[in-house]
């Protein structure tokens, strides 16, 4: 049966069609014969409580330089669509966190949102990860640069980055007594004129199995898809995002993989976080990507798959507001 989806993103146009997993989730539910519609963060509102969105009808094609048409922009009340896929990128801001409430009016109304509103808001996407100890290195978040200096002399070398960033900025790598530490530390906490920090900070203990790949395993209703892609430094860099200029080459799931998308999928299901990303360096879990995750374009052209065929196998089978056991 044709449904109604909207997509709340950032700018269409200036996606990498190529690369885009936002893309690649419209393109299927076209094929399926769904309805589509377009809007951005300025195009929510609430009318007496009601959820209402600006959506603009919208055709995808995979083709590199022409891979979208909208139609005129249109008020309506987001209760008469299926499905929304929130798939705004971070900072995980106040305007974001006002968004999910919006989105959550429609969830209560039926509608099918993806991810959760609730769990978008609670679930930041490095702090998180830490609810899983088992699955992590040692990590510290902290305001405080005295404890933060700490923690990279004791572990020898570390990676210092804030709490809502993505595509690698704002991430250091540092060694203990490097004379570059303080400056790290006051961009990333942001301090006061007393050395304090108003930001956290998160340090991590540097894992040397980075040089393989910073790996992106993506899950669907808590299953993973059974490749994950190798985000390989290149050069002189020691980030693997892609957007820092990571190569990413698709690899077979370890069983360490399997192991920690095993401990972690219980509570994705409970919370209702349907497509996620978790990061993987080596055998420890560093993140768990719940907004935007990417990946599935690159992971579909190297092993034959169909990632959003999947993810709408699931959203077609399971109604709107229900959370798996």
């Amino acid at each position: 049966m044709p449904l109604s989806v909207a997509v709340l993103m950032d700018p269409i146009g200036a996606i990498k069609p190529a690369k885009d997993t936002s893309l690649a989730m419209l393109l299927e539910a076209q094929r399926r014969g769904h309805t589509l519609h377009y809007l951005e963060q300025g195009d929510l509102a609430l009318r007496d409580g009601a959820p209402w969105a600006r959506l603009r009808p919208l055709a995808v094609r995979d083709d590199a330089h022409d891979w979208f048409s909208l139609g005129e922009a249109r008020w309506r009340d987001l209760r008469e669509l299926d499905i929304v896929l929130m798939r705004k990128d971070p900072p995980v801001d106040a305007q974001f966190i006002y968004d999910t409430m919006v989105l959550e009016a429609a969830q209560r109304g039926g509608v099918n949102v993806v991810n959760d509103p609730r769990a978008l808001r609670d679930c930041n996407e490095k702090l998180f990860a830490l609810q899983f100890p088992e699955c992590c290195a040692p990590t510290l978040v902290s305001r405080d640069p005295a404890d933060l200096r700490r923690f990279v002399a004791e572990h020898g070398e570390a990676v210092l980055k804030p709490l809502d960033g993505m595509g690698g900025r704002g991430i250091f790598r540092v060694k203990a007594g490097d004379s570059n530490l303080n400056s790290m530390l006051e961009t990333l906490l942001a301090g006061g004129p007393h050395g304090e920090g108003r930001h956290f900070a998160i340090a991590q203990k540097f894992i040397p199995a980075i040089s393989a790949g910073d790996k992106r395993i993506l899950l669907i209703d808590g299953e993973p898809v059974p490749y994950a892609l190798a985000r390989i430094p290149q050069g002189d860099e020691f980030r693997g995002n892609l957007a820092a200029g990571g190569r990413g080459e698709g690899v077979p799931l370890s069983e360490r993989d399997r192991w920690i998308a095993a401990q972690v999928a219980p509570e994705l299901r409970r919370r209702g976080l349907r497509f996620v990303g978790l990061d993987v360096i080596g055998d420890f879990l560093t993140e768990i990507n719940v907004t935007s995750p990417t990946c599935a374009r690159e992971l579909d052209a190297q092993f034959g798959l169909n990632i959003a065929g999947l993810l709408f196998d699931a959203l077609e089978q399971r109604p709107a507001g229900s959370r798996a056991p």
